[in-house]
């Protein structure tokens, strides 16, 4: 996409202002110069005196896994450790483990919240508390202020459960209250919902796939050979039965669109959620893999579940590497997620050892007739949902072959978008993301849409395929930078969006936004509702909101206020000295110290009792 030169100049006049305080200031000529690389440039106000020392840099490989160059370098690092190496701090906790601590006392669903209609289901066979009072007296005192998920809903679904309950709960009469004329939801406005006899239907085997055992004979070309014709135009006739055409698929729309990448961890239904009130028009869910969904797994299936606010425009991706996986995925996605799913998006980009070593995610890239058939039988098994793909540069760091890929991909037909992220497997994010690459690619798409009616029969004519860019856009100077490239239809934001959460905010504004104390704080509040809604108010839920929260905030701790910046624009990989905020609390939420990340959790949270644990991803913030 080329924008006129007006629009640019305009543009960049705008990016020489920062919104302060609802005003503008403008930058001088001297701020606006390049600076070292690697380290951000502070007013000197802000720097600690008598302290060089610049923050350590983030391995966000770890986020993702290690592979065996990482693991070994982790192993010569511990080895310096032993010697006195100064960069002891540095790397990944590997053996960080999640504890989830459970009440000893069980409670009957029964008597949680009368209002619901629930009955025991195990009658005198239960062993579960029945008696509120004995569940009562046991019970740790009430936090103190109001139940956010009852003053949001009008009732709580955690009931007597809830941490939060003399806000709502007469002790009296022990009677739970409920805002006059509110409305039940038992799903809280999440959807994307199976049903517990359909998991069971799947954990036994029992489910049938229809379309997926037609599907996966079509698409063997060793057993088609094989058939005799009336075999193989019977199935022929029963895969026609079923398949709908691209044209009559539901319609994807990229352009211009704001995009939050797919989040390993915090990309969970409340950041989600949240990113919407922000100004995300895309989101998508947490990477699901295929066989736990077949086998109806359920941690697996509450990867899919989405807030009603992100449709449309939510898509669902998944990581797969045979046919009968990725057809059987697409087919109970969409019989069970399609009013409320956008698209399927096939993960071939993830780098993970535990991914790669089994064929799926960028180990699909070294096989790319093994990709094409499984985004073949995924169109032809998903319904009317669209089917999209995300995928790396390529494998080894100076052999790039996305765009071979993609030739063969856009020939196929079977796909309505295609994501490019700008760096190699082996690159991980050792060096910035390549865009140059990634608009040659672009223009090979626009190419392919602009050739479309010679190559295809234009009554199955879809929307054009798109191309979104991915890597390294943190500010919305990067995005317009991009998207003006040839054939780059949009951008797809992570840690952008992790690290400043308001970042489609001001790609909307075009102009860095000077968020104050206050207001990052009313976003780590609003994030905390959502998160208290979808998990709850028990002792489970708040444990569970307080160690995402602390994930979130492993993220955003290494924003630096753009107010303190003595250059600009901010660049993602830059570490800067060590700094003090213009007040308290903007100093406490640029903590490093994942000890301060529980004190940000508790001023929402309450304090956080003994049983919780939290072990931060890298070293440097232990």
């Amino acid at each position: 996409m080329v924008r006129e030169e007006t629009s640019n100049q305009k543009r960049q006049a705008e990016s020489q202002s920062v919104v302060k305080d609802s005003k503008k200031v403008k930058l001088t000529e001297e701020n606006t110069n390049e600076f070292p690389k690697g380290v951000a440039i502070l007013k000197p106000e802000y720097i600690i005196s008598n302290n060089n020392e610049i923050d350590s840099i983030i391995d966000d490989d770890a986020a993702e896994a290690s592979t065996a160059l990482e693991q070994e370098q982790e192993n010569n690092n511990n080895n310096s450790n032993s010697k006195g190496n100064k960069n002891k701090k540095r790397g990944q906790n590997k053996s960080r483990k999640l504890i989830q601590i459970k009440e000893d006392l069980k409670v009957c669903p029964s008597i949680i919240d009368p209002e619901s209609g629930k009955s025991c289901i195990k009658g005198s066979e239960c062993n579960w508390c029945h008696d509120i009072q004995i569940y009562l007296d046991q019970k740790e005192p009430s936090l103190e202020g109001i139940c956010p998920v009852w003053k949001e809903l009008g009732y709580c679904p955690m009931g007597i459960k809830c941490r939060w309950l003399k806000s709502h709960f007469n002790f009296k009469s022990n009677k739970l209250k409920y805002k006059k004329g509110y409305i039940r939801d038992e799903t809280k406005g999440e959807v994307n919902l199976i049903s517990l006899a359909d998991k069971r239907l799947l954990y036994g085997n029992k489910f049938e796939f229809s379309k997926s055992e037609v599907a996966i004979k079509l698409v063997d070309e060793d057993k088609i050979s094989k058939m005799d014709s009336e075999k193989r135009k019977e199935l022929e006739n029963e895969f026609n039965d079923f398949k709908i055409k691209s044209s009559e698929k539901k319609k994807l729309n990229y352009k211009n669109k704001k995009i939050l990448s797919p989040l390993t961890t915090v990309g969970n239904l409340p950041f989600r959620r949240l990113m919407k009130t922000l100004g995300a028009d895309i989101t998508f869910s947490e990477m699901a893999v295929s066989t736990p969904l077949i086998n109806g797994q359920n941690s697996e299936w509450a990867l899919l579940k989405a807030h009603k606010s992100e449709y449309p425009g939510f898509g669902i991706q998944i990581a797969a590497s045979k046919t009968w996986q990725a057809s059987k995925t697409a087919e109970l996605i969409s019989k069970f997620a399609n009013n409320y799913t956008s698209e399927i998006n096939l993960n071939c980009g993830c780098p993970i050892d535990l991914l790669f070593n089994k064929g799926e995610g960028s180990a699909l890239m070294l096989n790319s007739n093994r990709m094409k058939n499984l985004l073949k039988v995924m169109n032809d098994c998903s319904g009317d949902i669209p089917i999209t793909v995300k995928m790396r540069m390529g494998v080894s760091d100076k052999k790039p072959i996305a765009i071979n890929i993609v030739e063969k991909l856009l020939n196929a037909g079977d796909i309505g978008a295609i994501t490019i992220h700008g760096r190699s497997r082996q690159q991980r994010y050792t060096k910035e993301a390549d865009w140059d690459y990634i608009e040659e690619v672009g223009k090979v798409v626009k190419n392919f849409n602009e050739n479309y009616e010679e190559l295809k029969d234009v009554s199955d004519k879809v929307n054009p395929v798109y191309l979104i860019g991915n890597g390294d856009c943190f500010t919305f100077e990067d995005w317009y930078n991009h998207t003006s490239r040839e054939g780059i239809d949009s951008v797809m934001i992570a840690r952008g969006a992790l690290i400043k959460p308001w970042i489609f905010e001001e790609i909307e504004a075009q102009q860095y936004l000077d968020k104050s104390s206050t207001e990052r704080l009313k976003i780590i509040e609003d994030y905390t509702k959502f998160a208290l809604e979808h998990w709850g108010t028990d002792d489970f839920g708040i444990n569970t909101s307080r160690r995402f929260l602390c994930e979130f905030l492993s993220f955003t701790y290494r924003y630096i206020p753009v107010g303190i910046l003595d250059k600009l624009p901010p660049k993602l990989n830059q570490r800067p000295p060590k700094w003090r905020g213009r007040d308290e609390m903007e100093t406490l939420l640029g903590s490093s110290d994942y000890k301060d990340w529980i004190k940000i959790t508790e001023l929402f949270l309450g304090k956080a009792n003994e049983n919780f644990s939290f072990i931060p991803k890298h070293k440097s913030n232990a």
